[in-house]
C-alpha cells in the first residue's frame, strides 16, 4: 500500500519533497476504476466473472453448433447482449459520477498546516 506525502512547499522541506515526488506521482485523488482505453476490456473481464452472464455465454457459443442448436442464433445472444449492455451503461455512469466528484475534489481550496 502507497501512502499520500502532502509536503507544503517550503524552502525548509525541499529535499524531502524532491525525494518523495519521484515515487508519487501528485496529490490528486483518484476513485475512479476504468479509462478511456480500459473501459470495455476490464468491464467484460467483470462482467464474466458473474455466473450468470457465463452462463448465457455457453449457451450463445453452444448454439452456433448445428448439432445442437434450439434457437436461432441471434436469439440466444440477445439476453446476453441485454444484460451487458445495461451493465455497461450503468457502470459507466457511475464511475463518469465518481470522476465529476474527483474533479471537484482535486480543484478545491484547501488549507495547509505548517508550524
Amino acid at each position: 500500500n502507497k501512502w499520500r506525502i502532502v509536503f507544503p512547499h517550503n524552502g525548509r522541506q525541499w529535499q524531502d519533497w524532491k525525494q518523495a515526488s519521484m515515487f508519487y506521482s501528485g496529490n490528486r485523488i483518484q476513485t475512479t476504476k476504468y479509462t478511456w482505453f480500459t473501459f470495455l476490456p476490464q468491464n467484460l473481464f467483470e462482467q464474466f466473472h458473474r455466473l450468470g452472464n457465463l452462463y448465457f455465454f455457453f449457451l450463445a457459443v453452444l448454439n452456433w453448433f448445428p448439432q445442437v442448436e434450439v434457437f436461432h442464433r441471434e436469439i440466444t445472444m440477445l439476453p446476453l447482449i441485454v444484460v451487458l449492455l445495461a451493465s455497461m451503461i450503468k457502470d459507466a455512469m457511475e464511475d463518469y459520477r465518481k470522476y465529476q466528484f474527483d474533479k471537484m475534489i482535486n480543484f478545491s481550496k484547501t488549507r495547509v498546516y505548517d508550524k
